[in-house]
């Protein structure tokens, strides 16, 4: 694991509301993708700057516990046009720790790096987390996805 820090940029996309317990993270999270993908929803995002996907986590009720929402969108050059149904967010600048989950994203590679993030001590912030699936995702059953926490600076 390593720390990076990010200036702020933008991401517009699909959300949903959910939370970690009763099995809600999972379908939620993969009904989520599914429609996306489904509705070729990368192709609806304007001002998009490239075509890597992001998996943002923010909004956070109650730190580790309670309801957040969960975000598949792309980075875009500003928020001005946010097309109906979708939404716009910014990620704030800060210090984020680095996770890297390796094999089939479509099983275990994202929920087991999650679960051993959610296990460790890391002093979060609880503001935003996001996942990167760039070129590394493209076969997504051998697939590398970085993944970004947010964490106070020391």
């Amino acid at each position: 694991m390593t720390t990076e820090k990010f200036e702020s940029f933008y991401i517009i996309g699909l959300s949903v509301r959910t939370r970690n317990e009763d099995q809600h993270l999972t379908n939620d999270i993969y009904n989520l993708w599914d429609v996306f993908m489904k509705k070729e929803t990368i192709h609806r995002i304007p001002n998009k700057l490239e075509n890597t996907l992001y998996g943002v986590y923010t909004d956070y009720e109650n730190r580790d516990s309670g309801y957040y929402t969960a975000i598949v969108g792309c980075k875009v050059s500003t928020l001005d046009t946010i097309p109906d149904g979708m939404i716009g967010i910014t990620i704030n600048n800060g210090t984020y720790s680095k996770f890297i989950a390796k094999g089939d994203v479509t099983k275990n590679a994202i929920p087991d790096t999650w679960a051993k993030i959610w296990k460790s001590n890391l002093n979060r912030t609880f503001s935003t987390d996001f996942e990167v699936y760039d070129k590394r995702a493209m076969n997504p059953v051998n697939a590398e996805v970085d993944i970004f926490v947010g964490v106070n600076e020391l």
